[in-house]
């Protein structure tokens, strides 16, 4: 595997990702606009405070010094595809939330998620098994692991998104 093989695999992600959105956008285009449900719930700061943190200042200082500073290429190489593809979700979720008020935002993480775990998972082949980027080797597994559960909590709003009823002793309640 090369730089280039990654980086192609990113492209391809990308192409094949909003292909399946502006298919799904215009296949829901007559859906009633989508909007995040209010008030947020308490531990959603926490929770994006904490993914803000770990999964977006940490892998930056990680890439600035074994990427920049100490010259490891391989890890620049991980660290910016990962950041790529960080920033085009981002872009796509405001775009599909903010500017179209679309559902499809709801499937920007479901795509997004997976793609980055296998983009850590491949990262740890890429590095491979030099003792210099040991440490970076377990920083891309407690990356794995944050996004995984990051991908567990955002499935687990999918009924508070969607303001789905749910059946609580013998009661509807919508959930908010």
């Amino acid at each position: 595997m090369t730089s280039f093989d990654i980086f192609l695999e990113d492209f391809i992600f990308l192409v094949l990702s909003t292909c399946f959105f502006v298919f799904v956008g215009w296949t829901w285009r007559h859906l009633k606009p989508m909007s995040l449900p209010e008030p947020l719930p308490g531990w959603f700061k926490i929770w994006f405070g904490t993914v803000q943190v770990l999964g977006g200042l940490l892998p930056l200082v990680v890439m600035l010094l074994w990427g920049v500073v100490w010259g490891h290429d391989r890890t620049l190489t991980v660290l910016l595809s990962y950041y790529l593809m960080l920033g085009l979700q981002i872009l796509f979720e405001s775009l599909t939330l903010r500017q179209y008020k679309s559902v499809v935002w709801v499937m920007v993480p479901y795509l997004y998620l997976p793609y980055r775990i296998w983009q850590l998972y491949e990262g740890l082949i890429f590095l491979g098994s030099e003792s210099q980027l040991m440490w970076v080797r377990y920083f891309l597994i407690l990356q794995i692991i944050i996004w995984t559960v990051n991908y567990v909590l955002d499935v687990s709003q999918l009924p508070r998104l969607f303001r789905w009823a749910v059946q609580d002793n013998s009661e509807v309640v919508v959930v908010r």
